[in-house]
């Protein structure tokens, strides 16, 4: 995405959808991240150009981003439902609390619509999150050791800060190691 020297002719449409193309190769993206990092390119060559002129041809490289990332949601490179699927499934797999990958969404830009549709219905979902993230935590269950006096309070305190809400915690919490494991199976609850 970085021109090879600050001299380089200043961006366009062309070599802005080049840019683009090149980051969604390396990286999952939303029509919000995408135009951030364009964003970033034209400011870059901002900071290396010299001339009375530059100021304005990076307002015109500017004003060109939100064509070049149209063109590659109509042309089906861009779809930011299906990130938001994609990462709210792996999030949820991987322990995330469903307020936990609200957030991680609406920090990359993802309307909120999108959001309450990519995001698994259901107690079920949210309660098989919460024992991905006991077990990686190694809490209630898969505790190893001895249980402290406060070792309840303490993973109830972690589970809230992870995003998960009381009543589910508390559930998860009261599992055995068994029926947690089952419930992991069921839902297919591995770790990536």
């Amino acid at each position: 995405m970085r021109p090879e020297k600050p001299s380089d002719a200043p961006p366009d449409a062309t070599s802005l959808h080049a840019a683009a193309v090149a980051y969604l190769a390396r990286y999952s993206a939303t029509r919000a991240t995408l135009s951030r990092a364009l964003n970033r390119v034209v400011d870059r060559w901002l900071r290396g150009a010299s001339g009375p002129d530059a100021p304005a041809m990076a307002a015109l490289a500017k004003r060109a981003v939100p064509e070049v990332v149209a063109s590659l949601v109509s042309a089906g490179a861009l779809d930011d439902a299906a990130f938001a699927t994609r990462r709210a499934r792996k999030l949820a797999r991987t322990g995330h609390s469903s307020a936990a990958t609200t957030a991680h969404l609406a920090a990359r830009g993802v309307p909120p619509e999108l959001i309450r549709t990519a995001l698994a219905p259901g107690e079920e979902a949210e309660l098989a999150a919460a024992i991905v993230y006991m077990r990686r935590r190694r809490l209630g269950p898969f505790r190893s050791g001895g249980a402290g006096p406060d070792a309840g309070l303490k993973a109830l305190g972690a589970m809230a800060r992870a995003g998960f809400d009381g009543a589910t915690a508390r559930r998860a919490l009261s599992l055995s190691e068994q029926d947690a494991a089952e419930m992991l199976a069921r839902n297919g609850g591995r770790e990536p």
